[in-house]
């Protein structure tokens, strides 16, 4: 019987498979960053606010995720292995549980939706992905002593180039009375947010899975009940429970099983198949492809200034790629699917 036969009556190829997870993996934070800005943008007639979408992504992660969670942990204690916290919800500890959850789950999520309510698509484009090589390298030298070779360096100097020309320029405008350089802001802290997740979730030793179930628990533990108070109480604004039903269902779907849990698995499909050093080339697709859908769809224009800090982080990124040391790959390779943060 011959291999292409063979692969037919098991089902698809790992090669189908790994190529399907790329594709998806770079639609969905493509397509993250495009809704995110359409959705929380006031002038384009968005009912919800960055806090309604934030709940919306925790609530449909969790409809999927906590089961998960919960089944993960029954299974450790009935092998008498493994630790639990939030009731029985996180298969990680409490201490762990509540680091990553806190810069992975609750304040990524919160500062990048609060940040397309200020700054256009293009510039989350630039900056989120962009900065996310160089936070991480920062904090990895800092925290687990990684080294930052010549050439690595020069792929870090470039996306600082892109950084500035795309930030500075909202600086400077800022004394006019602009509010663009608040998003732009809220985009470097929170790739800074998740970047301190992936580092810390390398520092563990964390399952890619058990550490996005751990994240989802924490930040519905801590942010759901507190965000419905609120609300209810009419102590702060929130639309979540009055928006159109039809626009809370497709942020939650959207937003929580595409974002979190569906690309999740995918990027850590893609992982096994191609390795971390040709997925993070492949996800370096990201930033131009959301710049083009900005200009597209969301008729945003394209300054040179944007146009050029798009090609050095680009650069950048693909520098710093082809400067990853052969053991640091190796090792990165169980985990990678914790550094991925296009949603």
């Amino acid at each position: 019987m011959h291999a292409s036969s063979r692969h037919s009556s098991r089902g698809f190829s790992p090669r189908t498979i790994g190529l399907a997870a790329a594709v998806v993996t770079v639609l969905i934070w493509t397509s993250f960053i495009l809704i995110a800005r359409a959705s929380a943008d006031p002038a384009r007639g968005g009912t919800l606010t960055p806090f309604d979408i934030a709940f919306c992504r925790i609530v449909g992660a969790s409809l999927v995720l906590l089961p998960w969670g919960a089944w993960l942990v029954r299974r450790d204690r009935a092998l008498g292995v493994g630790q639990s916290s939030l009731l029985g919800l996180s298969p990680l500890s409490l201490r762990v549980t509540a680091t990553v959850g806190l810069f992975g789950g609750l304040l990524y999520a919160l500062l990048a939706y609060s940040g397309f309510v200020f700054a256009p698509a293009l510039h989350a484009s630039v900056l989120m992905p962009g900065s996310l090589p160089l936070w991480t390298a920062l904090l990895a030298a800092l925290v687990l002593h990684d080294r930052i070779t010549p050439l690595r360096a020069l792929g870090l100097g470039l996306i600082v180039l892109g950084d500035l020309l795309v930030g500075g320029a909202s600086l400077l405008r800022a004394f006019d009375g602009g509010e663009v350089w608040k998003g732009d802001v809220l985009f470097m802290v929170a790739a800074l947010c998740w970047s301190t997740y992936s580092v810390l979730a390398r520092r563990h030793a964390l399952d890619a899975v058990r550490a996005t179930i751990a994240i989802t628990a924490f930040a519905f533990v801590i942010y759901v009940p507190v965000y419905a108070a609120l609300v209810l109480g009419q102590v702060v604004q929130g639309h979540v429970f009055t928006a159109p039903l039809r626009e809370v269902l497709f942020q939650t779907v959207f937003q929580g099983w595409g974002s979190v849990v569906i690309s999740g698995i995918t990027f850590t499909k893609m992982i096994q198949h191609y390795g971390p050093v040709r997925s993070t080339m492949i996800t370096a697709l990201v930033p131009g492809l959301s710049a083009l859908g900005a200009v597209l769809f969301l008729g945003e224009p394209l300054f040179w200034n944007l146009a050029a800090g798009l090609a050095l982080v680009t650069m950048g990124i693909l520098f710093g790629v082809r400067a990853a040391a052969p053991v640091a790959i190796k090792k990165e390779a169980a985990h990678a699917g914790v550094a991925g943060a296009g949603g």
